[in-house]
């Protein structure tokens, strides 16, 4: 891939999970005034699953996806990550919350070379391993870690899994019918939990916040979706690591939240690794 389309390919990522970290301060500001992250992550699906209905070309005879066991574990996954996330953004600064999510590309490692036969190279390996360490320094395990980090790690952990099963259905679905059925099954799931919590006075700030939480990560999640269709994975998830830009500005402009010194060493290895993943890949892949 030459430069030029490797700066736009990196600029569609950036605009991508910026809108996603756009969600999530949203959800943030919802969780922290007191709203459930149960009822954020289910408007967050259902009206994902509205605003992306009509862009799915679903076809009656694409229902047949309903029977695999995968896509059900794979939603499952991905609905249990965000509603972590949710959660550990209810008390933790944004940056740190994404710093500790983080672990999720290695648990999707450790998964992909257990059970699906991957064998990475050894500096994608040695970088992944410094990634891992940035997020025990965001985490800082031992040393005053708080309870909303370690749902921010099963948030991680999550989405490794997820990731892990995205790649066993990749090759039989579609990728708009995947993105479909996790906002199908995800707002299936939460239902129940949804009716159990109190539900907020829905005013039009509460609304408007999670409209923008919802849409935010819908509209990320399409372009990301785009992407996937003319970009290979293993060049696009090292972008994915700019996330970590958005989250720090957006805590700062929106929140106040300056991560510590020892927390910004710790991001600073996530990008690090993530985009030294970016360029071993461009130098073993030819121009």
């Amino acid at each position: 891939m030459h430069t030029t389309d490797l700066l736009r390919l990196a600029a569609l990522v950036f605009t991508a999970v910026t809108c996603v970290v756009l969600g999530d301060t949203a959800g943030k500001v919802l969780t922290s005034g007191g709203v459930d992250p149960v009822i954020v992550a289910w408007a967050r699906f259902g009206l994902g699953a509205l605003v992306l209905l009509p862009l799915s070309g679903l076809r009656l005879t694409e229902l047949s996806i309903a029977r695999d066991w995968r896509v059900w574990l794979r939603a499952g996954f991905v609905t249990a990550g965000i509603s972590c996330i949710l959660t550990a953004l209810r008390t933790e600064p944004i940056a740190n919350v994404f710093g500790a999510f983080f672990v999720g590309p290695g648990v999707s490692y450790v998964i992909a070379v257990l059970f699906l036969g991957e064998r990475p190279s050894p500096l994608r390996s040695l970088l992944l391993g410094l990634g891992f360490i940035g997020v025990m320094l965001v985490v800082k395990p031992g040393f005053g870690v708080s309870f909303g980090l370690f749902y921010a790690l099963a948030a991680g952990c999550f989405y490794g899994a997820y990731l892990a099963m995205t790649r066993t259905v990749a090759g039989s679905y579609r990728p708009r019918l995947l993105l479909m059925s996790q906002l199908l099954i995800g707002t299936l799931l939460l239902t129940p939990m949804g009716l159990s919590v109190e539900m907020p006075t829905l005013d039009w700030t509460i609304f408007t916040l999670l409209s923008l939480s919802a849409l935010g990560s819908a509209v990320g999640n399409y372009i990301l979706v785009v992407v996937n269709k003319t970009a290979e994975a293993s060049l696009i998830a090292p972008l994915v690591y700019s996330q970590l830009i958005s989250a720090t500005v957006l805590g700062v402009v929106v929140f106040g939240e300056w991560p510590d010194v020892i927390s910004l060493c710790g991001l600073g290895l996530i990008l690090l690794s993530g985009f030294g993943s970016l360029l071993a890949h461009q130098r073993a892949t030819p121009l």
